[in-house]
């Protein structure tokens, strides 16, 4: 049977969650930029010295999440307890199902522009009404005709079997439309749920943060703001990352797996761990800065979370040669 498109009911307020009517594969208005939501948990600021920052709320410490797994937890000699892992948010081409890279050539040559152009900033810049729409309608062909072709990642069916047992939330964050999302769910995961699912349709897309905060916000799940900065510790200022992107605006207890720098950036910046799952055509996103590990098959993740998640961002002298770590996984 195909996902149920069923009403999403009991909003927040906060605003950059959406307001009008929504679907569990969402059709929605625009949202404001995220930079709201990312001022709005830095508005307290204190005079005062603060206190030690917690090792778990320190953006330049490394993610951590308690072991899922019992023995994992046994193994874990953390001096201060890890959080625990509330969801887990997924991409869809070339996460969900191998990459179709071939789509984003013919998109730009049905629209004609040409890299670096955003496919979507493009057809937003048009005029509204009939130039959007017939743009728009001219990818959607294009991902209709691939989806017929959509393969399954390696490891897909066995990582969501174990999310399920340990009671693991799934939601799904693309810049797809919902027929190629619906047509992969309904023919390789016809009996997982994934709650809620953000499609194109969900404004603004990743690389903004708004679709993930959404979605965090649907499981009742707030970012932990960072304690205060004190006047006398410039350093404890959050501060944009060195792309200039805005920085997040506390830690989630979420992990985003993509295969791209729109994924990767999108989780970082709503304060999400982030999973790279790599292959030939984005291994050099296994160092960038907003890349937390990588793995070359979805269920490479379970041994991850058995054992406890550690993240590679903010490890300092200690980092791994994430370089090594993805040519090791390609090479797997």
């Amino acid at each position: 049977m195909p996902p149920t498109l069923t009403p999403l009911r009991g909003l927040s307020k906060s605003p950059h969650v959406l307001q009008p009517r929504l679907f569990v594969i969402t059709r929605a208005a625009s949202v404001p930029p995220s930079a709201r939501a990312v001022r709005f948990f830095h508005r307290q600021r204190s005079d005062c010295h603060s206190p030690a920052m917690d090792p778990l709320t320190d953006p330049k410490k490394p993610r951590r999440f308690a072991p899922l797994g019992a023995a994992g937890a046994e193994r874990d000699g953390a001096a201060v307890p890890a959080p625990k892992l509330v969801g887990v948010v997924f991409d869809v081409d070339g996460t969900l199902c191998l990459p179709q890279n071939y789509m984003f050539a013919e998109m730009r040559a049905a629209l004609g522009i040409q890299k670096p152009t955003d496919i979507l900033d493009h057809i937003y810049s048009l005029p509204e009404g009939a130039p959007q729409t017939e743009a728009m309608d001219k990818i959607r062909d294009i991902e209709r005709r691939a989806m017929r072709n959509q393969q399954p990642q390696r490891g897909l069916v066995e990582l969501m079997d174990y999310l399920d047992q340990r009671g693991v939330r799934k939601g799904i964050c693309t810049r797809n439309f919902e027929t190629p999302v619906s047509h992969l769910l309904t023919t390789f995961l016809p009996a997982t749920k994934f709650h809620p699912i953000i499609t194109r349709d969900f404004r603004p897309p990743k690389p903004d943060p708004a679709g993930i905060l959404h979605i965090a916000s649907q499981w009742s799940v707030s970012p932990t703001p960072f304690p205060a900065p004190s006047r006398f510790d410039a350093e404890s200022e959050p501060t944009a990352d060195s792309d200039g992107t805005a920085p997040m605006a506390g830690l989630l207890p979420l992990i985003m797996v993509g295969d791209s720098i729109d994924d990767m950036t999108a989780g970082h910046r709503a304060g999400a761990a982030t999973v790279l799952l790599v292959n030939e055509a984005n291994a050099e996103l296994a160092t960038h800065e907003h890349t937390d590990l990588c793995i070359k098959r979805l269920d490479d993740l379970i041994g991850v979370l058995e054992k406890g998640f550690v993240g590679q961002i903010g490890q300092g002298d200690e980092e791994p040669d994430t370089k090594a770590q993805a040519e090791e996984a390609l090479r797997r």
